[in-house]
């Protein structure tokens, strides 16, 4: 039981901390409007995650296997949210890097909130992909709550450390983004990064 908690977390700490939708958007979100207005969306990307999966423990995914095509239509429909996101992104303000003081919030422009945070997972393809395979590989045989309760714990305990480095990683360059034009330059660049999370989602 121990190694499989451990693998467990191995595999929530590798798919927590590396590049995907949620932590491109909070670097984006930290750089834009500091890590005050960023901390509703990073704990609604923490509790979102979990209430997804408890919802696919508690019988999604049994919906999912019997009508492959509902799953297959959320993987269009996600992708086609991806794409707005990045717009927004890439489109956003950059008064903040004209202010005398980067550390103030930029007043045009609005961080997610923590409902929507949350709502978003629903449409992340890396966060299904995710939670359906902690359910489907590290789930107790025989003890389907316990196993349950295990990998929700275990995705909060790791996946919020991970993703506040990529929050705290967009408020540190703050500092560079001085100018509207760098400004500009890395959200464009967040917008392409987030448009390539799509690739593996449409490689399977």
């Amino acid at each position: 039981m121990t190694e499989q908690i451990l693998a467990l977390a191995a595999f929530v700490f590798v798919s927590s901390i590396t590049p995907g939708p949620n932590n491109l958007m909070l670097m984006a979100s930290g750089a834009n409007f500091g890590i005050t207005r960023t901390l509703p969306h990073a704990g609604g990307v923490a509790l979102g995650v979990i209430f997804m999966i408890i919802a696919l423990g508690l019988g999604l995914m049994a919906l999912f296997e019997r009508f492959p095509v509902v799953h297959e239509a959320l993987k269009y429909a996600c992708a086609a949210y991806l794409c707005y996101l990045a717009w927004k992104i890439a489109s956003a303000p950059t008064q903040l890097a004209t202010s005398e003081k980067p550390q103030e919030p930029a007043r045009e422009g609005k961080p997610f909130t923590f409902l929507q945070a949350v709502a978003f997972q629903w449409v992340n393809p890396k966060a299904w992909t995710m939670a359906m395979t902690a359910l489907s590989v590290y789930a107790f045989p025989g003890q389907p709550l316990n196993g349950l309760l295990l990998i929700a714990v275990t995705f909060f305990a790791v996946n919020l450390p991970c993703i506040s480095t990529w929050m705290s990683m967009g408020t540190q360059m703050r500092r560079l983004l001085k100018s509207p034009t760098r400004m500009r330059v890395f959200n464009v660049t967040a917008s392409i990064l987030l448009l390539g999370t799509l690739i593996p989602v449409f490689a399977q």
